[in-house]
């Protein structure tokens, strides 16, 4: 820092481009201070070195969350007088990461009203930046804002564009990020939130993040593209013109006019939303003049347009769902859209200036581009990676946001910013276990390791295509150990370590990890241990710990009370019919008979108490103005129970037909987590004989397709998991030629045609990818051939296709989020196969 304040010291500088939190006046430069006087060093820091100072401390500053210490980070981010938009950034981070582990209304409007203010103060700051270049451009001194290079050296060199402490980013870049990440944060609470219109907003805050960050990655590749050219001190490699914004924008997405009804008081500077705003970020950043406004994208609307004076009425809840609703989407491009004018997702830098994920690391050095770059880097790595991950069911909230994610690329630029030690690179990495943990652990259909081997031992095969739809376990158990090491004292990644055992089959070692993890500093990340801890109680079956977790999960979290107490009910039903079996089978007058049949009317009547709790409390949470799909599924399913203890003349408790318990591990397909012995024992739970009713009335109960589809289904999964192909189709199969009508119904359980037709896609995946399904001899009988083996799996691969293709354009039902997610996954795996085997 020395070496840097005796490269900046002396020379004339215009004001900073900063302002005060609190009101203040800009920070005086140099050229006022006393700097010049007599050269003692405690003259006002020049806006080159106070920025950087600013970047710096509030990174600083904001890495504590990662470590667990929200309180100490918002400490320190206080602390600084006059705080920086970058102070600010971290104060909005450590709320955001508040809310979104906690799911807290209050916390989530706290968090928003900070990320609004962050998103003002950036605003600000990067365009009175952007007019302080200008001005120096124009002529004016040396020092930061000259127009002229510097002709000293120094740590950090100075930029190409005028006015720019960055050597790679036009000025304002680094409050532009501020502003996109602010907007990529508040876009997420506002889709948490119970509003319809909040989560509108926050789609559209989600598009306008977007542009902003692909005109920042614009310079940068600029920046790439000119070290081609033999070096820093080349002329600049012209970058080729990309396509227009309205060319990267979906066909048959929303026009911005469709979100005018929807700006509030809450704008930056009374612009945010409107075109001239998107079109100032880009033209500033890419250094290229855009269209002066962005052209009407293609809306396929089912009616006229409204009136005018019917503007604000949009705004309303259902008008805006019928909106959604409704939407035409096109599948053809604009008239005045090539297909070739599509921007492409591979990086056309040559591999010399770029690593395995990209550019070389080194290339950054300066605070400012280190900042800027990894900060651009995990934000718009998790914006096209979360697209990238939006089921079929919620697909035409994609004509919302009005682009497409890339997951290849998503995951490419997530692992580019964990190379940093900085909150970026720690959020980047944070989000990569949990897509790696969460999302690929709980799918079924990935890559096999014998394909994954083969496409990396190609020569031209890049690891990141390979990242993107498999499980790279050395890299991941790498970046946990390195953030364990970074961040010693929290306890959000030893829960990742604990997911990492839990998909390693090892739920005892998950389970001990979780036990001696409860002790976080942060309320919210003792929730999630405390959740995960139940979930894996589930999957071992340990009915009384499962019972007593998520019994806990009621006290420390305010997501879904109702989805909490019907598991707790769950574990109660189990440990119920454990003691009416044990009872059972004692002689009368046994001591432990009386013991046997006291404990179970004790588990019948709590499970009951948990069951009729449970619909009193649903509703409470919602998503995008919607009760939770699972809360849906509960108070149907109790409504089911209810109806049918009456029509047998039984008590509640006693109606329930299939283990609900295993239709949850089934739902949330924890039987990918479980050895061979947990997975026989489960389906021990699902034999008919542990109803608590006599055979005619269990008879009755098999009767009802949609309970005798969820057993099925249920032990399908099980003996996928242990490898029996052919006895799992022979159970999902027969389900294909069920009449859907049957399982329609406010109590019908309409998830399971559509889950069947999944399980048939995982069973042809399973034949896919198994050698020992492989033909041993083709048709003239003779030993078969490679070529036979890869005619086998194309075809098994078309007839996963086909199966997950049904499944995505399903109707709607209650779960279909659910199972989504799995199709999605599915889908990128098939589309890279296919793509490597040329079929």
């Amino acid at each position: 820092m020395s070496a840097l304040r005796s490269w900046l010291r002396g020379s004339s500088a215009a004001p900073s481009s900063k302002t005060s939190s609190k009101g203040g006046s800009p920070l005086p430069s140099p050229a006022t201070s006393s700097l010049g006087l007599n050269g003692h060093a405690k003259a006002p820091l020049s806006p080159a070195l106070r920025e950087i100072s600013d970047i710096e401390d509030a990174m600083a500053a904001a890495g504590l969350i990662m470590n667990d210490d929200i309180e100490g980070a918002e400490a320190g981010l206080r602390s600084r007088e006059n705080g920086s938009a970058f102070h600010q950034l971290g104060l909005g981070l450590s709320t955001f990461m508040r809310s979104v582990l906690g799911f807290e209304k209050e916390i989530m409007t706290e968090a928003a009203n900070r990320l609004t203010e962050t998103e003002n103060r950036a605003w600000n700051d990067m365009k009175k930046a952007q007019k302080e270049a200008e001005k120096a451009s124009g002529g004016g001194g040396g020092g930061w804002f000259s127009s002229k290079p510097a002709t000293t050296t120094g740590p950090y060199e100075t930029g190409r564009a005028a006015g720019s402490v960055s050597k790679i980013y036009p000025p304002g870049s680094e409050f532009a990020l501020v502003y996109a990440l602010a907007q990529l944060m508040n876009a997420v609470v506002g889709v948490m939130h119970e509003s319809l219109t909040e989560g509108l907003k926050g789609f559209y805050k989600l598009r306008k993040a977007y542009y902003t960050l692909d005109g920042i990655m614009q310079a940068e590749e600029q920046y790439l593209r000119s070290l081609q050219g033999g070096g820093l001190g080349s002329v600049p490699v012209p970058v080729p013109p990309r396509p227009r914004m309205s060319d990267d924008l979906m066909p048959g997405s929303f026009d911005e006019t469709e979100f005018l009804d929807l700006e509030g008081n809450d704008t930056p500077a009374g612009k945010e939303g409107s075109d001239e705003e998107f079109v100032d970020i880009v033209k500033d950043l890419s250094g290229r003049q855009t269209p002066g406004s962005i052209p009407a994208l293609n809306v396929v609307k089912p009616s006229e347009p409204k009136p005018a004076s019917d503007a604000h009425s949009a705004a309303d809840t259902k008008v805006l769902d019928e909106k959604l609703g409704q939407l035409a989407i096109s599948g053809t491009l604009p008239d005045n859209v090539s297909a070739s004018s599509r921007p492409t997702t591979s990086s056309s830098i040559s591999q010399p200036v770029r690593s395995t994920y990209g550019a070389d690391k080194d290339l950054f050095t300066n605070p400012v581009d280190i900042f800027v770059h990894s900060g651009v880097n995990m934000c718009f790595g998790i914006l096209l990676l979360i697209i990238s991950m939006v089921p079929p069911a919620f697909s035409r909230l994609l004509y919302v946001i009005g682009f497409k994610g890339d997951r290849d690329r998503g995951v490419r630029m997530l692992w580019q910013a964990s190379k940093f030690p900085n909150i970026n690179g720690a959020m980047a990495g944070l989000v990569l276990l949990a897509y790696y943990n969460s999302f690929l652990g709980f799918a079924d259909i990935l890559p096999s390791e014998q394909d994954i081997a083969e496409q990396l031992a190609r020569s031209d095969a890049e690891a990141g295509e390979v990242d993107a739809v498999g499980y790279p376990k050395e890299k991941c158990a790498a970046l946990l150990a390195d953030m364990r090491v970074r961040y010693p004292d929290s306890r959000l990644w030893k829960l990742e370590e604990a997911r990492v055992l839990a998909g390693d089959k090892k739920l005892e070692e998950a389970i001990a990890l979780l036990n001696d993890n409860t002790d976080s500093k942060m309320r919210q990340i003792t929730a999630l241990n405390n959740f995960e801890l139940a979930m894996n109680s589930m999957y071992v079956m340990d009915f009384t710990s499962m019972r007593d977790n998520f019994l806990r999960c009621v006290e420390l979290n305010n997501w879904s009370h109702s989805l909490y107490y019907y598991i707790a009910g769950c574990a109660e039903l189990e440990l119920y019919r454990n003691e009416f079996h044990r009872a059972a089978g004692l002689a009368e007058g046994d001591a432990e008979k009386r013991v046997a049949v006291t404990q179970a009317q004790k588990h019948k009547r709590t499970a009951e108490e948990h069951f009729k709790r449970s619909p009193t409390v649903a509703g409470k949470k919602k998503f995008m103005a919607r009760q939770l799909p699972f809360e849906v599924f509960v108070c149907r399913k109790l409504a089911k129970w209810e109806e049918r203890a009456k029509a047998l003349e039984l008590d509640m408790i006693d109606a329930v037909g299939v283990s609900p318990a295993m239709e949850m591990i089934y739902l949330w397909n924890g039987s990918k987590r479980m050895e061979s012995q947990l997975l026989e024992r489960a389906r021990g739970y699902l034999r008919w004989e542990r109803c608590t009713v006599d055979e005619a009335k269990v008879a009755k109960i098999k009767e009802e397709k949609d309970e005798a589809a969820i057993a099925a289904l249920a032990e399908s999964a099980l003996l996928r998991q242990l490898g029996k192909a052919k006895e799992a189709k022979a159970l999902a199969g027969p389900l294909l030629e069920v009449d859907r009508m049957l399982f329609k119904g406010p109590t019908r359980d309409d998830y399971c045609p559509a889950a069947a037709h999944y399980e048939m896609a995982a069973v042809a995946w399973m034949d896919a990818c198994d050698p020992q399904s492989w033909p041993t001899a083709n048709e003239k009988g003779s030993a078969a051939t490679q070529e036979d083996v890869e005619a086998f799996r194309k075809e098994k691969t078309e007839e996963c296709q086909l199966y997950l293709d049904k499944v995505s354009t399903w109707e709607g039902f209650v779960l279909d989020a659910r199972f989504g997610m799995r199709v999605k996954a599915g889908v990128e795996t098939l589309k890279w196969l296919r793509s490597k085997k040329g079929w």
